[in-house]
């Protein structure tokens, strides 16, 4: 057997690692003396192949010259199992080629048209039982490599020893490792279609991986979470409904809070300190900034590259669905920014994967996202397409996640995002829309309603595309929510601005009611305003430091009762100075200062009242829950509105001054007279403010003002908001 005349091309090709065919050759066949045994073990001392059923009958597998390959009779027409003397303890384990094709016929056949939902189950890492014997099930879909193996510590990384097959039907390659389990590690070793060795390449539905820089994939433990949020599922969708209301808290959850040595909390613990802090400031929601696997921290989570496991350097799957369930039991939703607009260019990523462009555009012009150095993902390859949805469904379902924050859908819908004349390629129809991105968007929505109801979608798209929140049977991208860029941006401008001159800019803070209601609006604070030089949200405040805290708190309670959902970076609850930097925790110690107590204070307060008061949620987005009472007086920089309730319950009249002076007996019309108690004002002593007005009501007479069929007088305090609302005694 040891002769080179012999060898036969196919016995060459597994020796040499490039087989088209390695189940063809290895395991066991027939031949002209009988069953035949073939492995390939580089490495190996010697090789007995053991009768599963009846032990006494063995046979001793011969190499074949120094090739690694083990050839020799089999000891019976039944099941086999191999001692493998690697030069240490014996090795038993059945031949990974004894096992017939694993994936099912309706498996292959959704795979085939890109249309298999549940790819999390089907692709990747499975520990599981097959004809009895425990092991993984490994699959990858990758249509022009020529040989795809796996390879992890289980068998020293080397691509020879477990070589897949091909199911041709669906560009799906697969084998049984048995014997293993879960915490194995492993890769894919890929050959192109050239014949040429990739770059080794991580799982791309893993379920859980080695913490960066290590690039290795994991075996997960397929045991299912034991869950305790029955109740808060049941309720979701009341929950995050349009009338229902949503303050948002923005979390980067490695630099929320670290340890005295610097190192960030992990999920565990932030199930336990994130969840009581978030739950005793009155949020009714926390949004991850991208939880998922990313090489590269300064990234933010944004360019990811494991859309199915979650960041390892803070713990295991298993602890990031503690974190969830925790949050549920305390009556938070939890949600995720998503990115399925780009991904990064590493090399065991995507990129490139089977030696083609696969997940990406092969032409830079729809392909590459120059902006941030990233692939942008083929979304017109049903693959592709289904590939992110079924990473979507992925986190709802199997991590109960509330919603997706889809980030960067601008860039998504527009072909020429960023881009110069002649460096985009237009649409079929000569246009700058991305239509595959529509029916991607489209198609994720249709499947989360069907798959996970209950369930939002909100659009960070900074752009006036029509019908961001309209459904997709109305023509619309359908997204519950969308962030209003245009309205934080105009605010932010304006009270950036010393207040002699925010009479010239009054415009920029009444323009965003003029298209209040074209889209479902959150109105966010994000991450995005407190980097690269936009300063901290104090930090742009103008005046001294008693007018910075007052000009900040003012603009908080516009915020909290101006139409729309809310959403606040962490470290804005409490006027952090410094700029977010994802290096370092907020400044937790300025919480020893009144002054960022109190902002804090202020925050909680908010989301209380915003809560409790049925006017400041439930007609977000009914042009009838919003009435201005005082939009012109740029001469003073006061605003004021009502917040009118969708059923029993008072009006809320808001007014905010803008400047530093004091407005006495400031005369404004309300739709009921009667006494109007002070809710919340934004100057109040425990706020850290100069206490004027502190406990003011006003009586309404029947006198119209304002176009309203009554009016009161009030004491308006120096950069300030009050909060009035209709005594129902």
């Amino acid at each position: 057997m040891d002769d080179d005349a012999r060898l036969t091309p196919m016995l060459q090709a597994v020796i040499d690692g490039n087989s088209l065919d390695p189940f063809g050759v290895l395991g066991r066949h027939r031949s002209d003396a009988g069953d035949v045994i073939r492995v390939m073990l580089p490495g190996a001392f010697s090789v007995t192949a053991v009768a599963r059923d009846e032990p006494s009958l063995q046979t001793t597998l011969n190499p074949l010259r120094q090739s690694g390959l083990f050839i020799g009779p089999s000891p019976g027409p039944g099941a086999y199992v191999l001692r493998i003397d690697w030069g240490g303890p014996i090795q038993e384990t059945e031949d990974p080629y004894s096992f017939g094709p694993l994936l099912g016929d309706l498996d292959i056949h959704l795979l085939s048209e890109g249309r298999h939902r549940d790819l999390a189950q089907c692709l990747g890492a499975h520990a599981m039982l097959v004809d009895g014997v425990p092991g993984v099930r490994f699959a990858l879909w990758a249509p022009n490599a020529r040989r795809v193996s796996v390879i992890g510590d289980f068998n020293t990384w080397d691509g020879r020893r477990h070589p897949m097959r091909l199911r041709h039907a669906a560009s799906v390659w697969e084998v049984f490792v048995p014997r293993l389990g879960p915490g194995a590690l492993y890769k894919f070793e890929l050959l192109g279609p050239d014949g040429a060795m990739l770059p080794q390449k991580a799982d791309p539905v893993a379920w859980r991986a080695e913490p960066p820089p290590a690039t290795a994939s994991i075996v997960d433990d397929p045991a299912p979470f034991r869950w305790s949020d029955e109740g808060w599922c049941a309720e979701r969708a009341k929950r995050q409904a349009f009338d229902a209301p949503l303050s948002i808290y923005e979390v980067h959850p490695a630099s929320w809070l670290r340890h005295p040595d610097g190192t960030s909390l992990d999920w565990r613990e932030l199930a336990e300190k994130l969840v009581d802090y978030v739950s005793r400031m009155g949020f009714t929601h926390v949004e991850f900034l991208p939880v998922m696997l990313h090489p590269f921290t300064g990234s933010w989570g944004y360019q990811v590259l494991g859309q199915f496991a979650p960041n390892a350097l803070l713990g295991t799957p298993e602890e990031f669905a503690l974190l969830v369930d925790r949050c549920h039991d305390a009556g938070i939703g939890v949600l995720l920014d998503w990115v399925p607009a780009h991904f990064p260019t590493d090399a065991h990523g995507l990129a490139r994967f089977d030696g083609t462009p696969l997940y990406e555009h092969g032409d830079p012009r729809e392909g590459y996202q120059q902006d941030w150095n990233t692939f942008i993902y083929n979304l017109g390859r049903n693959e592709v397409r289904n590939f992110l949805i079924a990473g979507a469904l992925h986190w709802l379902e199997r991590f109960h996640a509330d919603g997706l924050r889809v980030d960067a859908v601008a860039a998504m819908l527009y072909r020429d995002y960023s881009r110069k004349e002649g460096e985009w390629l237009p649409n079929v129809y000569g246009g700058r829309e991305n239509l595959e991105s529509i029916t991607f968007l489209q198609e994720l929505r249709r499947t989360l309603d069907a798959r996970c109801p209950g369930a939002i979608l909100v659009a960070e798209e900074s752009t006036a595309w029509p019908g961001v929140t309209r459904s997709p049977d109305q023509g619309g991208l359908g997204f519950d929510y969308k962030w209003n860029m245009g309205w934080m941006h105009d605010t932010l401008e304006y009270i950036e601005l010393e207040p002699i001159h925010r009479r010239y800019h009054h415009h920029s803070m009444t323009f965003g009611m003029l298209y209040a209601f074209s889209e479902r609006f959150i109105l966010p604070l994000s991450h995005d305003e407190v980097v690269y030089g936009k300063r901290s949200l104090i930090g742009k405040m103008p005046g001294d430091e008693w007018q910075r805290f007052a000009n900040l708190r003012a603009y908080l309670g516009f915020m909290w009762t101006h139409p729309g959902k809310k959403l606040l970076f962490m470290g804005g609850e409490f006027a952090q100075d410094g700029e977010w930097n994802h290096d370092r925790q907020p400044d937790w110690h300025l919480l020893d200062d009144p002054a960022h107590r109190g902002v804090q204070l202020l925050v909680r307060d908010l989301n209380r009242l915003y809560t409790a008061e049925p006017a400041l949620h439930e007609r977000d987005y009914d042009e009838s829950g919003f009435r201005w009472v005082v939009s012109d007086d740029d001469a003073q920089s006061v605003f004021a509105y009502l917040r009118m309730p969708g059923g029993n319950g008072p009006p809320l009249l808001s007014i905010s001054n803008f400047t530093p002076v004091p407005r006495d007996g400031y005369r404004l019309g309300v739709p009921e007279a009667g006494l109007w108690r002070t809710v919340l004002n934004t100057d109040a002593s425990r706020y850290g403010g100069s206490g004027f007005a502190n406990g003011h009501d006003a009586a309404a007479e029947a006198a119209p003002w304002h176009d309203q069929p009554a009016s009161l007088r009030v004491n308006l305090p120096p950069l300030a908001t009050l909060i009035l609302r209709l005594d129902a005694r």
